[in-house]
C-alpha cells in the first residue's frame, strides 16, 4: 500500500492566475466543486459543503497547514470523511501539497496527498483508492479552469 497519491499536469497560463485558482477559496471552490464558509489561511480551519452531484451531503473541513504565495499551499483533512452523521474529531488527517513551478510560457502544477499510512487499516486502500481517482479528475479541472 503506497503512502501518497502524487499527480502533475502543464498547465497554460502564469503562476500567478494557476496560484489564484487555487489559493483563492472562491475560485477553489468553483472547479473543486465545494462551497467553502471562509478565505484560506495558515493554520486556519476551513469548512464548507461539497456541491458535487450525489456529494451534496458531505461537509469539506481541513487546516491550512502552509501558504507560500505562487509556490505551495497546503491543507490537512480527514480524507475519508464520508459519513455525514459521524463526528471524525480526532481522526488522522492526511495532508494535501499543491506545488506551483514556472515552465515555459505556463506553469507545472504538482498535487500530491500523504500520510494514508496513519488511516486506520480497515479504510486505508478504500481510502486510497478513492483519491486516486478523485486527484485524476481534479487535476484536470483546475487546468480547465486556471486556462479556461
Amino acid at each position: 500500500m503506497q503512502d501518497r497519491i502524487e499527480k502533475s499536469i502543464e498547465i497554460a497560463a502564469p503562476v500567478s492566475r494557476v496560484w489564484s485558482a487555487i489559493s483563492d477559496y472562491r475560485q477553489f471552490g468553483e472547479w473543486f466543486q465545494v462551497r467553502l464558509d471562509q478565505p484560506f489561511a495558515a493554520g486556519g480551519r476551513t469548512t464548507g459543503q461539497m456541491t458535487v452531484p450525489g456529494y451534496e451531503h458531505l461537509k469539506w473541513e481541513g487546516t491550512v497547514v502552509s501558504i507560500e504565495p505562487e509556490r505551495r499551499i497546503a491543507f490537512s483533512w480527514v480524507t475519508h470523511a464520508i459519513d455525514p452523521d459521524k463526528d471524525y474529531t480526532g481522526e488522522p488527517e492526511t495532508l494535501c501539497e499543491f506545488i506551483l513551478e514556472p515552465s515555459g510560457e505556463g506553469t507545472r502544477l504538482t498535487i500530491i496527498e500523504s500520510g494514508f499510512s496513519k488511516l486506520p487499516p480497515d479504510i486505508r486502500e478504500e481510502a486510497f483508492l478513492r483519491n486516486e481517482g478523485g486527484w485524476s479528475e481534479q487535476i484536470e479541472n483546475v487546468k480547465k479552469y486556471a486556462e479556461g
